[in-house]
């Protein structure tokens, strides 16, 4: 009994280890690039990193670990059951209760390590990281600051600068523009050849301060009410103080900290309180109580239900079983967050409704322990329920599968048509065989990735469907319209697992062998699955560019809906701001501060113009007009009821008022104006190449979109390097298994993930040229697979 407990506890263990790397890794890679763009910015210390991932995981573990327990039982369970081993398990004399007690030693340590991470780490991770985020903030906000872009993050401050360069401890910015908006209508204007950026000091007073030391510059202030005052001052080092903000609930010692960062004691007595603690209900705060206990428990739930189906799923094995998991993971899910939001509404106990989840699949489990060991239909109909939908995706995936329209189309008749057509030796019989297999392996990951990602974000929606009762319509049609945008997300790591099983499967069964033996090269044997994945790669591309960005675009909008949200603007609607046009050497540079624009009539309320010397950026001439209006017939802009003065250092060298005038070297036409943030993910590659052009004339950021310009081409040719990468890996595995090769797809997508993530923030940053960063990761990933390669004994 001793080798048949350790024996079943390997099984379930080795899946349930898989399972929860997997589920960790989805969750997590939201996080990644954000963490990963700390170390290329230089605002972070390794150690800060390493904390920021420290603090981040236990949230997802919490998720993770019950999924991790019922993948671990129906994979392990299911495998050997297909296998006939749990058959001769039980005429051995072992009943259903004895699997119960062996695979509840894998569940008791998941509770213990679940009611761990729930009850210690996590709350104290959440006060960490807002800890750590506070002290980190001013390091952000200044390494954040990027030339030629309008950083409106300060509070009342709008600054611009044309250069920048980062230094140990702090940054250096050259030609600054800083704009005081505490008036709006009146703006305090300071200009500096050069500012030295000093952080504040964390946890100190001055944290949430950083420190200008600028050089060289002057200072500007006019009245609003009457246009003939105007000052000017000038400095050669002058220091200013700039508050970054901070969010409300940053400080852990006030009554509104975010909930997860609570520790049990705390939730316990804001629980028990009799009134609503400063605007939040009592029931919050006993509702993520119960949430502490309920997730870790439900890892002895799920396994109830998981050990009478993972037996019993004998005709499909294990992947029956993961569909089984994927159908269960999703209702339990479901079912948890449904009974939070209707606590949260009041029309649950906060007990019931975050204990239902558990009670239902306590009972469901109770009843199928019941059905294995006396017999009945219940567990029948949720096998069979396994089967069918196992067997209905495997038909979807493989196409029609008719016997007679197979007979009436044999693939071999349509191979040799084409063959004799085409005049060339490709595909042979052989070709089709494994380009079958490996699409095939390719469609199942492909739709099974894909509804793991349906679920999670489904998962995320649930309170925000409830809040703002979103019909399910519009649930289902964002879900569909988010279909493309997985899809092509994850094809390249479903290839990487595709040819993981696919080449792992023939050697496994020394198919790849008899190919061998046969005088077949193995780079012939390669072929067909090289050519499949250059048609993804293609297919890819051109899905980018004809499909995806309508879809993206559709899924936002949708989103913003079930959110509740506006749509996207820009951040300060009511004080816009942007850089002119500059086409010659020598033209000023120019700003231009607008209150209103009106992008149908074509006309400006408040509008101010800076112009400046392109050379050391002292301000050169300033106009200002009560309104401005374009007028076609002269092409050119009528400015209205304002003034203009030229500066000759600390003097005014001309001040000129008017009531109508023009200036015809201001040459932005209307058009120019009218700029709409549009992400690069709902834009084609000719789309964005323009978007990015028009941009760079206006004074916003485009490397990131530069970078992602690189990536629309860079991307769909990584599918073809994993499936390089993956046929060495999947030969050196010889006879462990698909499991094998699935875990080995995880741990290359971390890598390529990680190493991807980090090359993007250097472009981000401007550390590496754009079409470096987006490229790099598939020379080097490609340079590796095709090393790999060269050395398999062919």
């Amino acid at each position: 009994m001793r080798i048949l407990t350790r024996y079943i506890l390997r099984e379930v263990t080795s899946h349930a280890l898989l399972g929860g790397a997997l589920f960790t890794f989805i969750i997590f890679t939201r996080d990644l690039g954000r963490i990963l763009e700390f170390i290329v910015r230089d605002s972070a210390t390794y150690s800060d990193v390493a904390r920021i991932i420290a603090y981040t995981l236990p949230n997802a573990l919490v998720v993770t670990i019950p999924m991790a327990v019922l993948v671990g039982i129906l994979l392990g369970l299911s495998r050997l059951a297909a296998d006939s081993e749990i058959t001769a398990m039980r005429a051995s004399g072992m009943g259903a209760i004895d699997f119960v007690r062996i695979v509840s030693i894998v569940s008791a340590v998941a509770l213990v390590l679940g009611l761990f991470n729930s009850l210690y780490l996590a709350p104290r991770a959440a006060a960490g990281l807002i800890s750590l985020g506070e002290s980190l903030k001013s390091s952000q906000a200044s390494f954040e600051v990027q030339p030629r872009v309008f950083y409106e993050e300060f509070k009342d401050r709008v600054l611009y600068i044309q250069d920048v360069a980062p230094a140990a401890g702090a940054a250096v910015w050259r030609h600054v523009f800083l704009a005081d908006l505490t008036e709006p209508a009146n703006p305090h204007i300071t200009t500096a050849a050069e500012a030295i950026v000093v952080n504040g000091t964390p946890n100190t007073p001055d944290a949430q301060t950083i420190r200008l030391h600028l050089l060289n510059g002057g200072q500007h202030d006019t009245s609003a009410t009457d246009p003939n005052q105007y000052n000017i001052s000038t400095f050669t080092t002058t220091d200013i103080p700039i508050e970054t903000e901070g969010p409300e609930d940053a400080h852990l010692g006030r009554v509104n900290t975010p909930i997860q960062a609570l520790s049990l004691a705390e939730l316990w007595r804001r629980g028990n309180a009799q009134a609503a603690t400063n605007g939040r209900d009592a029931a919050i705060y006993r509702i993520e109580f119960n949430k502490r206990f309920s997730y870790p428990f439900a890892c002895l739930v799920l396994m109830l239900v998981g050990v009478p189906l993972g037996i019993s799923s004998k005709r499909g094995g294990k992947s029956t079983g993961f569909v089984l998991t994927i159908l269960l993971v999703f209702i339990y899910y479901f079912l948890s967050l449904v009974g939070t939001a209707f606590a949260q509404s009041g029309k649950l106990s906060p007990f019931v409704g975050v204990w239902g989840a558990n009670l239902l699949f306590a009972a469901a489990g109770a009843i199928l322990l019941y059905q294995m060991s006396r017999g009945g239909i219940a567990l029948s109909i949720f096998s069979t329920i396994g089967v069918s939908l196992n067997k209905l995706v495997t038909r979807l995936i493989s196409g029609n599968a008719n016997p007679n329209a197979r007979s009436k189309y044999d693939i071999a008749t349509l191979l040799r048509r084409f063959r004799s057509v085409s005049r060339i030796q490709f595909p042979l019989l052989l070709d089709d065989y494994v380009m079958r297999e490996y699409a095939t392996n390719f469609a199942i990951v492909l739709s099974s990735f894909s509804i793991l990602f349906l679920i999670f974000t489904f998962f995320e929606l649930i309170g925000p469907i409830f809040r703002n009762r979103t019909p399910l319509i519009t649930v289902g049609e964002y879900l569909i319209n988010l279909v493309p945008f997985i899809l092509y997300n994850v094809t390249p790591l479903c290839a990487l697992v595709a040819v993981l099983v696919t080449f792992g499967t023939l050697n496994r069964t020394s198919e790849l062998i008899a190919m061998k033996s046969s005088g077949i090269s193995l780079y012939r044997i390669i072929t067909p699955v090289l050519v499949v994945t250059v048609l993804i790669s293609v297919g890819l591309f051109a899905f980018d560019e004809v499909y995806l960005p309508a879809a993206n675009r559709r899924q936002e909008a949708l989103l913003s809906i079930i959110k509740d949200k506006p749509a996207q603007t820009f951040s300060r609607p009511d004080r816009q701001w942007i850089s002119g046009q500059t086409n010659n050497a020598g033209e000023p540079a120019r700003i231009f501060y607008y209150q209103y624009f009106n992008a149908e009539k074509d006309a400006f309320d408040n509008l101010t113009v800076f112009e400046f010397d392109p050379v050391n950026f002292t301000l050169q001439r300033r106009i200002f007009a009560a309104s401005a209006q374009w007028d076609p017939r002269v092409n050119n802009w009528i400015f209205d009821n304002g003034w203009q003065r030229t500066f000759a250092g600390e003097t005014i060298a001309t001040y000129q008022p008017f009531t109508v005038a023009t200036f015809p070297e201001i040459k932005e036409q209307p058009g120019y104006f009218k700029k709409e943030y549009i992400p690069s993910q709902e834009m084609s590659y000719n789309e964005l190449s323009t978007y990015i052009n028009d941009l760079k004339q206006s004074g916003f950021d485009t490397k990131r979109l530069s970078v992602q310009l690189n990536k629309k081409i860079a991307y769909p040719l990584i599918t073809l390097v994993m499936a390089v990468l993956a046929i060495p890996f999947a030969l050196s595995m010889g006879k462990k298994g698909s499991l094998a090769g699935i875990a080995t797809a995880i741990s290359l997508a971390i890598t390529y993930y990680v190493v991807a993530l980090v090359f993007e923030s250097l472009g981000n940053v401007n550390t590496l040229p754009a079409v470096l960063a987006a490229w790099t990761p598939d020379i080097l990933f490609g340079m590796t697979g095709a090393y790999l390669l060269l050395r398999t004994p062919t």
